[in-house]
């Protein structure tokens, strides 16, 4: 089965933009709910659905149409949207999206599965997919934004 790719922005999250020697332009953003960026100078751009690399490329376009003559723009999430985590786990809810995260991971974020949980599987629906999808819990399955996973109760 394959696995998500790499995450883009998403809505809500908050971005650092750094506009080289324009310290007017740098500062921390937050990219609205209907998927767009307001900056100065730049105007409104879409962000959502774009990789900090292709936001940056498209930022510095803005500003070269503005007449800044060799613009520096670096991208970084400050903030990623949350990932979710249901059924037996100690702590279900709502969590902090931190790089590098997996399965896991997660499950430990959420204080371990409870005694009742399945041991072999879990549900994961990755951003984008339109239902959960079944994976081997020893599988290093990768959490991007967003994504909800559901530890199962086990069957007898």
């Amino acid at each position: 089965m394959a696995l998500a790719a790499s995450p883009s922005l998403r809505p809500g999250e908050k971005l650092r933009i750094v506009v080289d020697e324009e310290p007017t332009l740098t500062g921390d953003y937050q990219i609205d709910p209907s998927g767009y960026l307001s900056m100065p100078v730049v105007g409104i751009k879409k962000a959502a659905g774009m990789t900090p690399t292709s936001l940056q490329e498209a930022l510095v376009s803005a500003l070269k149409a503005k007449s800044f003559k060799k613009p520096g723009v670096t991208v970084s999430v400050l903030q990623f949207v949350p990932f979710y985590i249901l059924g037996e786990v100690q702590k279900p809810g709502a969590y902090d999206y931190v790089a590098g995260l997996n399965a896991l991971s997660a499950i430990a974020i959420a204080g371990g599965q409870t005694f009742r949980a399945d041991q072999s599987e879990i549900y994961i629906q990755h951003v984008g997919q339109d239902a959960m999808r079944s994976y081997e819990l020893t599988w290093p399955i990768p959490i991007f934004p967003g994504d909800v996973i559901e530890v199962p109760r086990r069957t007898i």
